[in-house]
């Protein structure tokens, strides 16, 4: 099927192409969902609106547009995007890393990309460097400019030894010193590109150390080797934690910090107890808790579940009360499921972290995790906190939140378990409840599926214009000096918008191919194959940079306008107001300039 569309002449025609995963986990992901799980936004209108969680303010000027599935700050970030380039803007994680933690938690499997002639070594050598650089990281450690970072780690009650055990470290604050130590040693700087331990340069002229003035904390596989790393900040800058970006040896959302001194005794105790971050690893390990282990500070993954469950079924979270009534509510379920075993929820004293508990008594520590209750039953307490199940409408609100929780409980003997529970609390029909049991179970293989696959199949035939010039501009490296200025934003699909930043840095195909991620390299080739005469690329570029120009100045515009209208509702201040409606006259002045442009460029 044939979906022309025309710019003085020139016919830009896209054919029907399979959906692509990145689209289908963007239309399976509530974006107000995610972005809620960072800051609170409260309805308004179509929007919801909160505190931008990415700079400090007291008046909310962070938007986000469900229908649009975008967000957008009109505060002092003044930008915006979608629900990947906001995951990959707050955790400070890639692309590749983004998709596989939203499409884990939207249940969307990715598919397996098989390894090419020569993968392994390559991996090895990735692996070999990793080893290297976590060593020279170490010793490091132990320089006078390391001072700051030793501090914080004795502050943090760790003893010299615990430090040499999980091989703690510090990068210098220098912007090349791991890349020339590393060279030095024969390493190529393609290399340490592909390992994530250097970055390029905007410009694409220079590369430099990722890491710079931090704590450096290896991050292992089972077996030992350092597939990564992880880095706090020694002052307050945000984020405070950064990680390595998606390598082929290196992917977060399935690895598990301190796995690799934690699987013995993960064994020998017959439970891993998961905790958010890595001095919550850490300090347990130095008390002798050796089988506690961490998920990054992310949801965890069915992947990592699966790591786990070679060693055991039987699993405990020690998370803070939010962060645990968080996975009881949206995962733990599927993990129950995957390890045909309940999992439990380490209830811990409020405000505090493990690692505080641990440092304070440990026979604490020891009682809590004995005492820790099924994930199901601490969901159920969450979910009815608060609600008077005498009255028909809080009744209403535990079922419309327990049912789809039961339902999804695979073991009839559990699931009926829980369902009787919810009967007697609320004092409902068994039967009903059943009814409603079997209706959720149904919808969720049938209807949703079909109604979202047909919005997303819809989605992909939605960027002929961004097509139409990515495939310019890869297959017409000589215009690239006409691209220079043209921002990132303008390019609504993810996948488009990645394959844009990745070939402002490498027009070189090959090198472009292995900047971008697996799931984004099919979707290169199909814009590389896309066929479009060699003539008149100059006027074709305009035309399409025009356009798009317009659609991304068209949509801020209506963005402001909804707001301005709002923050009118709702009594905003005057400066906010005049803020707000100067940023409109801008983005109008925006679209005549580009009217403008057009009607100079059809003259011409």
């Amino acid at each position: 099927m044939k979906f022309p569309c025309t710019f003085h002449g020139f016919e830009i025609s896209l054919m029907g192409k399979d959906m692509s995963v990145i689209e289908e986990v963007k239309q399976r992901t509530d974006i107000a969902e995610v972005i809620g799980q960072f800051t609170k936004l409260t309805k308004a209108g179509k929007t919801y609106r909160g505190l931008c969680p990415f700079h400090t303010e007291k008046t909310p000027s962070f938007f986000v547009y469900p229908d649009q599935q975008s967000w957008h700050c009109f505060g002092a970030c003044n930008t915006g995007g979608d629900v990947f380039s906001f995951i990959m803007k707050k955790q400070g994680i890639e692309f590749g890393e983004a998709l596989r933690y939203l499409a884990e938690r939207a249940g969307v499997t990715l598919p397996a990309y098989h390894e090419r002639e020569g993968e392994k070594d390559e991996k090895e050598r990735l692996l070999q460097i990793n080893r290297t650089a976590a060593e020279y990281y170490h010793q490091l450690l132990k320089t006078p400019a390391a001072k700051q970072a030793r501090d914080y780690l004795e502050e943090r009650g760790l003893t010299a030894e615990t430090m040499v055990k999980f091989q703690l470290g510090y990068a210098p604050d220098n912007w090349e010193v791991l890349k020339n130590y590393l060279m030095d040693k024969g390493y190529t700087e393609k290399e340490l590109l592909q390992g994530g331990l250097i970055n390029r340069s905007d410009t694409g002229n220079k590369t430099y150390d990722r890491f710079r003035h931090k704590i450096m904390f290896p991050i292992c596989d089972i077996k030992g080797n350092v597939t990564g790393f992880g880095a706090r900040v020694l002052d307050d800058s945000l984020p405070k934690y950064i990680n390595s970006p998606q390598t082929p040896v290196f992917d977060k959302s399935g690895s598990l910090y301190g796995i690799n001194n934690a699987a013995e005794a993960i064994r020998k105790a017959d439970v891993a107890i998961f905790v958010e971050g890595y001095l919550d690893v850490i300090i347990p390990h130095q008390y002798g808790f050796n089988n506690v282990i961490a998920s990054m500070g992310t949801s965890i993954t069915e992947r990592q579940i699966s790591t786990v469950k070679r060693l055991t079924t039987n699993v405990a979270l020690a998370l803070d009360a939010d962060a645990a009534g968080e996975e009881a509510m949206l995962r733990t379920v599927q993990y129950e499921n995957l390890l045909n075993n309940e999992v439990k929820v380490v209830l811990l004293p409020e405000g505090k972290d493990p690692d505080e508990v641990i440092k304070e008594d440990a026979a604490v520590w020891q009682k809590l995790v004995a005492e820790a209750i099924p994930v199901v039953d601490f969901t159920i307490k969450t979910a009815t906190a608060g609600l008077d199940l005498s009255k028909v409408k809080d009744k209403t609100v535990a079922e419309g939140k327990l049912l789809p929780v039961i339902a999804g409980i695979n073991n009839d003997v559990r699931r009926d378990h829980y369902l009787e529970q919810l009967r007697l609390m609320t004092g409902s029909s068994y039967r009903g409840m059943q009814m409603a049991l079997n209706k959720i179970k149904g919808g969720a293989k049938t209807g949703k599926v079909e109604t979202e696959t047909t919005k997303i199949v819809q989605s992909s035939l939605s960027n002929p214009v961004e097509e139409y010039l990515l495939s310019l501009l890869v297959q017409h490296p000589e215009i690239k000096d006409l691209a220079a200025e043209l921002p990132a934003e303008y390019f609504e699909s993810t996948e488009n918008r990645e394959i844009f930043l990745a070939w402002r840095n490498n027009q070189e195909l090959e090198l472009l191919k292995e900047q971008l991620d697996n799931s984004i390299r099919e979707h290169l080739q199909y814009l590389v194959e896309k066929k479009i005469p060699a003539s008149h690329l100059e006027q074709k570029y305009t035309d399409c940079s025009l356009r798009l120009r317009e659609k991304y100045s068209r949509h801020l515009e209506r963005k402001k306008a909804q707001v301005l209208a709002l923050e009118r509702e709702t009594g905003g201040t005057d400066a906010e107001l005049a803020k707000l409606e100067e940023q409109g006259i801008s983005a109008s002045a925006t679209l005549r300039d580009v009217f403008a442009q057009r009607s100079l460029h059809q003259k011409g």
